[in-house]
């Protein structure tokens, strides 16, 4: 699930995903529950290099450095959210 809006905001369903973003540097607004009680939708402050990012991580080939990011910073980011997605719970 993706959204975007007139407040330069997307929401995403894909947790990789944003968690992806985050470490490109996007800033985390906040998480809202969706129509699915399993699921958040986690909502993002929009750039246009989103449409850029999204490919070369869905499509680009192992090992593409569009796509490489610090281990450790992943850690803590994937933390984070985990952490803000049981706190909205």
């Amino acid at each position: 699930m993706e959204k975007r809006n007139k407040d330069k905001q997307w929401k995403c369903g894909s947790f990789y995903t944003v968690a992806f973003l985050i470490l490109k540097g996007f800033d985390l607004i906040g998480v809202e529950p969706s129509s699915n009680p399993k699921r958040s939708v986690f909502i993002l402050k929009d750039s246009p290099e989103r449409k850029e990012l999204l490919q070369s991580f869905n499509f680009a080939p192992e090992n593409s450095p569009s796509c490489l990011v610090d281990f450790r910073r992943a850690v803590t980011v994937i933390r984070d959210l985990k952490q803000k997605l049981y706190q909205e719970k």
